[in-house]
Order: C-alpha cells, then sequence, then structure tokens
C-alpha cells in the first residue's frame, strides 16, 4: 500500500488555532480518502485552562436547531438567560449570561470578531440560522482567556463553522410551525478534490408571523467555504451573510393591555393616538427593519515544524441598511424643517406637530487581520497573537413624507435631517502560556494589551432643545487596556480536579453610552476583577462541577430599564458594584439509552450606594430638571439571583428526544429594587422528540418534532421603563417582552 501523509489543519482565526499533527491519510486505488481533522484553538479554554467553560458540539446544536436564534440554543448552559422582541426566538433575540447584558459579551467566528464595534452588539437577526454552519461553539463565564475584539465582562463565546466536508454531501431541512413559522435549509458539499481541495455551502429561509402582533420576520441567509491544503499548510476562505426584514415589535406591550389580558397587542407603526396619547389602529404596513450583512473570511494555517504553527487570518464585513417607521404629531423643528406656529386656548405660541415617516441608516465597514504562533511540547502550550480591526460607519437619516405639510417651502422627499461618522481603530496583542509544573499541578498566565481609538462626529438624529439644534457629537477618545490573568489546575486524580484563577478585564464604553448619557454625566471605562474557583468530578456515569465567582465591577455600565427609540437597552457607570454566586453542573448516565444534565446558578448581584436619576416635568409636561433618589445598597437589574437549567436526552434505536426545562428567578426592570419595577420568576419546558429512518435511497431521513413551553407558561422575559416626576408624583410607563404560550414546531431533515 502506498501511503501519503499529509496534515490538514481547520483555523478559528486569531483565536489562535494551535494545530495539532493531523492523522496521516492513507489511500490506495481501493479505499478511497480518509482524513481527520483535529484542532486545538488557543482562543478556547482547554480541560486545564482553569476558567469556567462549556461546550456545545455539533451533535447538540443539530438536535436544539429548530430555527430559533442561537441565544436560545444557548438556554442549555448555565447562568444563561433569553429573550425574543416576537416573542419565539426568531428574529430580534438577545440573552445575558450571569446578569451581563450581550453588549458586554465577547462573541467570535473561527476567532474572528463579531461585536458590532459601536453598539458592541451581535444582531443575530443578521445571521439568521447560523447554527445550521457550525461545528460547535465554546461559552466562557467569567473574563475567560484572551481573545480578539470587545471586552469580555461577563462571558465570551467563541463559535467554530463546519470543517470543509470530507465526503460529498446534501441536505434538505424543512420545517413548518405556530405563527405560520417555515424554514428550509439546503446544503451541499464536494468532499475532497484532487487530494487538495473541498468546498461546501448552505441557503437558508425563515418566515414566521411571530406571536407579538405584526412581528412577522423574513430572513435569507447563505455560508460557503473552500479550502486548499497540502502537507502543512491549509488556506480557507469563507463567506455568509444575511438579509433580514422584520416588523418592528421591540416597544413591547404596554403594561395596560397586559393588563386587559392582551399579550399580543403591539404599538409600533400605530397611526392614531387616543385623548392619553395611547395608540390606536391602524398601523403603517411598512414599520420594518431591513439590513443587509455580509462576512469574508481568509485564513491560513502554516505548520511551521512539529512544535510550531502560524495561524493568519484577515476578514471584512459590510453592513448595510434602514429601519422606516410611522411617528405621530412630530415637530418639523426636530427635522430640521422650517416650523410652524399657532395659539392656543390660553394665547400661547405652540409649534405644529404633524406626523411623518422617517427612515434610520446605517451604512459601515468592518475589516482587519489577527494572527497567532502556537507552541506545544510536553510542557509548555504558548500562544502568542492579537490583531488589528478598523471600523468605518455612517449614520444618516431621512424625512419621507410629512402629512398635511404647512412649511413655508414645499417639501422634498428624503430630506436629510441628520448625519454623522463613528471610526474606531482596535488592536491586541497577547501572550498565553500553560506549563506542567508536575504531572498534577500546571501553571496558566495570559496578558493582553489592547488600544482602542474612537471617534464620533456629526450630528445625532436627537434634537437638543437647550441649544435649538441637532444634538452635536464630538467625541474622541482613546484608551490602553492591560488585561493580565493567572490560574492553576491541580489533578487531584483520574476523576477530580480544581482550579482557581484571577483576571483583570477593562471595556470601553459603546456609543449609545456616550450619546444617551444623563446631563453632565461623563461616560467611563468599566474594570473587572474577576475570581474564580473550580471543582470537577467526572467518571464514567456521573460528572459533576461547582464554580465560586465574585466579579468586582469598578464604574460597570449597568442597564438602567430604559430603552432609546429602537428598543436598545440603556446604561449608565455606577462607581462600584459586584457579581458573586455559584454555579453548579451536574451529568448523569443513567441508563444507555438516557442521559441527565442539570445546572443551577445562585447568585448576589449588586450595587453599592446607588443613586436613581429620576426626570421631572412641570404641568405642561415640560421638562424641568432631575430628582435624586439616594437608595443605598440595591439589586443590578436583570440579574435574577436564581437560574436553573435540565434536560433529559433519550436515545434508543431510531428514536430519540428530549426535555429541556429553564427556570429564571426574579428579575428586577431597573436598579432600584422595587417590587413595582419587576419581572415574575418563570418555569418553561420545551419537549422533542424525534424518530430517523434509513432508507436505501437517502442516508437518513429524520423527522422531528418541537413543542416549546409545553405547559403554557404566561410570562414576559424582558421589559423596560420610564419613570418620571410630575407635581410631586411619580409616573411609569413600562414596556413588556411576553413570550409564546404552548407553541409547535416539525421538520424533515434528509440527508444525502
Amino acid at each position: 500500500m502506498k501511503k501519503v501523509f499529509f496534515q490538514s489543519f481547520l483555523v478559528l482565526g486569531a483565536g489562535m488555532v494551535s494545530a495539532q499533527e493531523i492523522a496521516g491519510q492513507t489511500r490506495d486505488d481501493s479505499d478511497g480518502v480518509t482524513l481527520q481533522e483535529v484542532e486545538v484553538v488557543a482562543s478556547r479554554a482547554s480541560e486545564k485552562t482553569p476558567v469556567a467553560y462549556s461546550n456545545m458540539d455539533k451533535q447538540a446544536i443539530e438536535a436544539a436547531n429548530f430555527g430559533q436564534d442561537i441565544p436560545f440554543l444557548l438556554l442549555l448552559t448555565p447562568s444563561v438567560v433569553a429573550t425574543s422582541d416576537a416573542g419565539t426566538g426568531i428574529g430580534y433575540t438577545s440573552f445575558r449570561i450571569r446578569g451581563t447584558d450581550a453588549n458586554r459579551i465577547n462573541i467570535t467566528s473561527n476567532g474572528i470578531p463579531l461585536n458590532d464595534s459601536e453598539s458592541h452588539g451581535v444582531f443575530w437577526v443578521n445571521m439568521p440560522d447560523f447554527a445550521s454552519s457550525l461545528q460547535d461553539l465554546q461559552v466562557q463565564r467569567g473574563v475567560g482567556t484572551s481573545t480578539n475584539g470587545a471586552g469580555a465582562f461577563g462571558a465570551s463565546i467563541n463559535m467554530k463553522t463546519e470543517n470543509v466536508p470530507l465526503q460529498s454531501y446534501s441536505e434538505f431541512d424543512g420545517g413548518l410551525g405556530s405563527f405560520n413559522t417555515q424554514k428550509a435549509t439546503y446544503k451541499l458539499g464536494t468532499g475532497i478534490l484532487g487530494d487538495h481541495w473541498a468546498f461546501d455551502g448552505r441557503l437558508s429561509s425563515i418566515t414566521s408571523d411571530g406571536f407579538i402582533d405584526r412581528a412577522a420576520v423574513d430572513l435569507k441567509s447563505y455560508f460557503a467555504q473552500g479550502a486548499y491544503f497540502n502537507d502543512h499548510s491549509l488556506v480557507k476562505f469563507i463567506t455568509f451573510g444575511g438579509r433580514e426584514k422584520t416588523y418592528h415589535a421591540w416597544d413591547g406591550v404596554p403594561s395596560y393591555k397586559l393588563a386587559e389580558g392582551n399579550r399580543t397587542f403591539n404599538p409600533s407603526g400605530h397611526m392614531k393616538e387616543d385623548e392619553n396619547e395611547r395608540p390606536l389602529a391602524p398601523f403603517y404596513d411598512n414599520q420594518t427593519d431591513n439590513y443587509n450583512q455580509t462576512h469574508y473570511q481568509l485564513s491560513l494555517l502554516q505548520r511551521l515544524n512539529s512544535d510550531l504553527n502560524l495561524n493568519v487570518a484577515l476578514h471584512y464585513t459590510k453592513g448595510e441598511g434602514f429601519y422606516e417607521e410611522y411617528k405621530v404629531g412630530q415637530k418639523y423643528s426636530e427635522y430640521r424643517l422650517t416650523p410652524t406656529y399657532y395659539l392656543d386656548k390660553n394665547g400661547k405660541s405652540k409649534e405644529l406637530k404633524k406626523d411623518l415617516v422617517r427612515e434610520k441608516w446605517l451604512d459601515n465597514d468592518f475589516y482587519g487581520g489577527i494572527f497567532s504562533l502556537d507552541y506545544t511540547n510536553e510542557k509548555w502550550n504558548i500562544s502568542l497573537g492579537g490583531g488589528a480591526n478598523k471600523y468605518e460607519g455612517n449614520h444618516f437619516g431621512y424625512v419621507k413624507w410629512v402629512k398635511d405639510y404647512s412649511g413655508d417651502e414645499a417639501f422634498q422627499p428624503n430630506h436629510e435631517y441628520y448625519r454623522s461618522t463613528g471610526n474606531k481603530t482596535d488592536a491586541n496583542i497577547y501572550l498565553k502560556a500553560n506549563y506542567q509544573l508536575t504531572n498534577e499541578l500546571s501553571l496558566y498566565g495570559d496578558a493582553q494589551y489592547r488600544y482602542i481609538d474612537y471617534q464620533i462626529k456629526g450630528e445625532n438624529d436627537v434634537w437638543d432643545w437647550s441649544i435649538e439644534k441637532m444634538q452635536n457629537l464630538n467625541v474622541h477618545d482613546k484608551f490602553n487596556f492591560f488585561n493580565p490573568k493567572a490560574g492553576l489546575f491541580y489533578q487531584i486524580n483520574k476523576e477530580n480536579n480544581v482550579y482557581a484563577s484571577f483576571a483583570i478585564a477593562n471595556r470601553e464604553p459603546n456609543r449609545n453610552n456616550y450619546t444617551n448619557a444623563n446631563i453632565n454625566e461623563i461616560t467611563k471605562p468599566e474594570r473587572l476583577q474577576d475570581y474564580e474557583l473550580g471543582y470537577k468530578f467526572n467518571n464514567r456515569t456521573f460528572s459533576a462541577g461547582v464554580n465560586l465567582y465574585y466579579m468586582d465591577y469598578k464604574d460597570q455600565l449597568v442597564l438602567t430599564g430604559k430603552v432609546n427609540d429602537i428598543g436598545e437597552p440603556l446604561t449608565s457607570n455606577v462607581p462600584e458594584s459586584y457579581r458573586m454566586g455559584a454555579e453548579l453542573v451536574l451529568g448523569a448516565r443513567i441508563t444507555s439509552w438516557l442521559k441527565w444534565n442539570g445546572n443551577v446558578t445562585l447568585s448576589s448581584n449588586e450595587i453599592k450606594n446607588y443613586t436613581e436619576y429620576v426626570d421631572e416635568y412641570d404641568n405642561d409636561w415640560e421638562w424641568i430638571g432631575q430628582v435624586e433618589n439616594a437608595l443605598g445598597t440595591t439589586p443590578i437589574a436583570f440579574s435574577p439571583n436564581v437560574t436553573a437549567g435540565s434536560s433529559f436526552a433519550v436515545s434508543l434505536k431510531n428514536w430519540d428526544g428530549g426535555l429541556q426545562s429553564n427556570f429564571v428567578g426574579k428579575q428586577y426592570i431597573d436598579n432600584t429594587g422595587s417590587d413595582i419595577r419587576s419581572l415574575d420568576a418563570y418555569f418553561v419546558n420545551n419537549l422533542r422528540l424525534g424518530y430517523t429512518f434509513h432508507l436505501k435511497s437517502v442516508k437518513s431521513l429524520a423527522l422531528n418534532v418541537l413543542v416549546n413551553n409545553l405547559f403554557n407558561a404566561q410570562y414576559e422575559s424582558n421589559a423596560w421603563v420610564y419613570s418620571s416626576y410630575q407635581q410631586g408624583a411619580r409616573n411609569e410607563d413600562f414596556g413588556y417582552f411576553p413570550q409564546a404560550g404552548t407553541n409547535v414546531m416539525a421538520n424533515v431533515v434528509m440527508k444525502f
């Protein structure tokens, strides 16, 4: 037999693919080609890394993937809370880990940053069905290991896209479900061509009417990759993108509608109001969000010798889109239109208000490069890595139409009323090492330097009445952050180990922290000291782990409970705060066909010496100042003291299924600790059942059914509140996000 040996490596971008040697390829005239790919990614935690982490492999992702966004797939991991604007897990979704909002969670794809440079968030609606192209993912809780992109201030998520195909294949995944939900996914792969090439791709479409009224989504996406490999190199090109059109549901359901028993009312797009300025029908048909986002990744993994590997990747992301909305009773001056005045019944001059339609646009480019140099021997595992990224964003808005326009000049459609830019340079370099001091004890060290240069110029989309102009934006901040980490891992015996670590992380403010800051508020960067202590037990039938953490924050940007006009949560610095807790993870192989995994997090999340600032208005609802309320120590908003999860998995002959349960404790909507401004605890169960046929004409044909919210729990997973004072009385306006009751999704998966 003639043997031809070569190695193939997969790149996880800047996260550093520390490549190990791949098993040899053996080929003769009759055997075909066998290729095994083995990779160790330096941005990921390994078995002896002293941090808290959870892995989801391809099988677990496929079992949970019925078209919902990735935040809902993460519910299988500890300390996660997910929410959906439309109530179904499709469209605009978000999540929190250890109470930390997603804007402060580092997310990468193949080691390449995904967080938006200005908002710091990842908009999963722009990446529909991305789970169908994932090989696996890892969630690190706490600061975790050094990675590229946004600072990890509660967790980091490292996603790895699918391996290049070893054999040709095709696959169809089609689904139907409640709320007229439809999913179609097509996948195709070539297998290895000419010993050195491989290609595959995916096309997806997801549509749904949503649980909330008019919360419809129309999502399209694709994924494609090609790879060339030889004995010592792998060159890989990946592109993926999404196009979304969603009806606005980010205003939430008003509290008075919930009190009436109406859990699906959507005020977005209303074209009339009653005497109390409450929205009435009819609703604007094109109250929609429209966005296209395309990613390109080109990576090289070069094996330099048996111990040393070089990993380099270039990336580019193009985003462009707008949202359109109908606005009732707007002042011309706020849109740079000539104002018209009239005399009210008291003879007071007031500006005329009219309905209008506006569009707000975002056009941005994000590009850069990342690298890692990885060295491995019996004692050492060392990675030197980093990267540099550039973001260029344009923000601008148009008035498309004005009802009965009465200005001095004829209204010109596409009237531009604001324009600004956001430019950001983000560079980092890190050195991390794991040294096996003895057979039982290993030492971990990790140091990162990160540089940020951020500029905002132009005019914001908000009218500033103090200067009677659009809000002026003139920000130019530079940050130099040093983020050290250190830890110990001790293998007590084959089944037991313990670890401890300490890490410091720093993070810059995002765009909204600057543009939505309170009057006279100076937005500051955050600083975190993270202490972690863990124990793990594992044998063939049972596993258990406990992780204790204390996260001590300086100037933490906590959620205030308020949102801006597109539903983005607003935050504000608090000088001293902390999150502390215990995460318990259990697993058991009950029988050969039944497994159980569970987790529970018990925590305390508090702000020290919190002062609340509440807007105050006169009798005509003209702003006159703010009221300060010193409240002492208070709980941090959206940080439940208890979260828990349970998953039973069955695999018996051709049958498989599972029962997933999630409990989320009471959450406060703002930082006052008031029961009036809180969300009740909830407990939700999802049941999955599947049967796989093995036929001559196809590799497999699987029929699956998912019943979400099996027991029809009535709950709200998110909310916002705006508090104000008038004549000494406190007023509150709420928006709640109810999640769907019992609903069903069924799919058929054919693999060829």
